[in-house]
C-alpha cells in the first residue's frame, strides 16, 4: 500500500524545495520553544534574579509569540513579503541566541525573548499559510510534516542545553565558603522546587537560600551559541528558495516572476480557484449559517489554543517539578525530560502524517481527545 497516491507526490515533486524549506523554519520554531524550561534556572544565575522575576520571560515570550502569529497575516500577500519575513524571523532566532549569555538583567532578557517569541508567531503563521496556499485541499499531510518538525526541533535543543546546566547552585554568595559547597546541592533541589508552577512554593522560598548577588558560575552560555549554530542553516535554506524564486533584488525584473505574480495575485483576489480551502472565509457564503456552525468553530479553535497552551507550559515547568519533592530526580535524569516529552509529541506527529491521509479529521480528533 502507497503511502501517497501518484497525484499527492506528484504536487510534492513539483514543490519538494518550497515544502522542504518551511518545514525547517519549524525546526527553528521548535529550537526556541523548548530551550527555555531546561535553562530557566541557570538564565536566573545569569541575570541575577529572583524566581518570581525571572517566570516573566516565559509571559514574554508566550505573549509575543500571540502578537507574532496576529501580525504574521500582514506578509501573506505576495510571496516576496512572505519569503523574506521567514528570512528575517529565522535569522533573528539565531541572533537572539547570540546575545542571550550577554542579558545581564531579567529586563534584558525578556526583550530578548519577546523578540524571539514574535519572531516564532510570525513564522508559524506564514509557514502553515504558505503550505495550505500551495497544497490546497490535499495540505492536510503536509501540514502534520511541518508540525513534526517543531518536535524535531523541541527534540534537539534540551539534548544540547543538558551538558552546560549547572549542577550546583550557580550563585556563590558573598560569604560562601569551601564549608558551604556540600550544602549547595541539596539548596539547588529547594530553588528548582519553587519553579514547580505553583504560587505557594514561590511565597515559601524565603526559607531557602537564594544569591542574587555573588560570583556566577554557569557555562550555560555555550548552550545557546551552539543553538544560534544550528539555527544558521535555517535562514540561508530561505534565501537559497528566494533565489531559486528569483525574488533577490538582482532578480526582480524575471518575466517568470513576473508571470508567477500576476497569475498569484489574481487567484487571490477572486478567492476562488480549484479547490481553493479559503473559499469558507467569503462572506456571501456565511450569510445564513446556524448559530452552531459559528459556535462549533469557536469551540474548534479553543480546544486547539488550550492544548498547544498545555505543551508550552507542561514543557516550561517538567524539568524543574522532576527535581522538586517529592520527585526528587537527579539532574541529568530530570534533563531528559523534556526530550522525553518531545519526542513522545514527535513520534506522535510523524505518525499523524500517514493517519491525516488515511482518516477524516474528525475521526482523528476524536481518538485524540478520548
Amino acid at each position: 500500500m502507497k503511502l501517497l497516491d501518484e497525484r499527492v507526490w506528484a504536487l510534492f515533486k513539483r514543490n519538494w524545495y518550497q515544502t522542504l524549506t518551511y518545514w525547517s523554519v519549524f525546526f527553528s520554531f521548535g529550537l526556541c520553544i523548548a530551550f527555555l524550561g531546561p535553562t530557566i534556572l541557570d538564565l536566573r544565575c545569569q541575570t541575577q534574579s529572583t524566581l518570581q522575576q525571572i517566570t516573566w520571560v516565559f509571559f514574554s515570550q508566550q505573549f509575543f509569540l500571540l502578537v507574532g502569529s496576529s501580525l504574521g497575516g500582514l506578509f501573506k500577500k505576495t510571496l516576496l513579503s512572505s519569503l523574506s519575513a521567514l528570512f528575517s524571523c529565522t535569522l533573528i532566532i539565531s541572533l537572539v541566541f547570540a546575545i542571550i549569555p550577554l542579558c545581564n538583567h531579567v529586563i534584558l532578557l525578556s526583550i530578548a525573548m519577546a523578540i524571539a517569541g514574535k519572531a516564532m508567531g510570525v513564522i508559524d503563521t506564514i509557514a502553515n499559510l504558505q503550505l495550505v496556499k500551495m497544497y490546497q485541499r490535499d495540505s492536510a499531510i503536509f501540514l502534520q510534516a511541518l508540525h513534526f518538525f517543531i518536535g524535531l526541533g523541541a527534540l534537539v535543543s534540551p539534548l544540547v542545553a543538558d551538558p552546560f546546566l549547572s549542577e550546583n547552585s550557580c550563585v556563590l554568595g558573598t560569604n560562601w565558603t569551601a564549608n558551604s559547597s556540600s550544602s549547595s546541592s541539596a539548596d539547588l533541589y529547594h530553588l528548582r522546587s519553587s519553579m514547580a508552577g505553583h504560587g505557594t512554593a514561590l511565597h515559601n522560598i524565603s526559607q531557602y537560600p537564594l544569591h542574587t548577588e555573588g560570583t556566577v558560575i554557569t557555562r550555560v552560555s555555550y548552550a545557546f551559541w551552539i543553538i544560534a549554530l544550528i539555527n544558521l542553516p535555517v535562514p540561508a535554506a530561505v534565501l537559497t528558495l528566494m533565489y531559486y524564486e528569483r525574488l533577490l533584488p538582482c532578480f526582480s525584473n524575471s518575466p517568470r516572476l513576473l508571470a508567477k505574480d500576476s497569475s498569484t495575485s489574481s487567484a487571490e483576489d477572486s478567492g476562488q480557484g480549484h479547490g481553493s480551502v479559503f473559499i469558507c472565509c467569503n462572506p456571501a457564503k456565511l450569510r445564513g449559517r446556524p448559530p452552531t456552525f459559528f459556535l462549533l468553530h469557536i469551540l474548534g479553535g479553543a480546544i486547539l489554543f488550550i492544548t498547544d497552551g498545555i505543551i508550552g507550559s507542561y514543557a516550561g515547568f517538567v524539568y524543574t517539578y522532576a527535581v522538586s519533592p517529592p520527585l526528587l530526580m537527579g539532574h541529568k535524569t530530570a534533563g531528559y525530560l523534556d526530550s522525553v516529552f518531545w519526542a513522545a509529541i514527535t513520534a506522535g506527529r510523524l505518525a499523524s502524517i500517514y493517519l491525516s491521509y488515511r482518516y477524516t479529521a474528525p475521526r482523528l480528533l476524536t481518538f485524540s481527545l478520548v
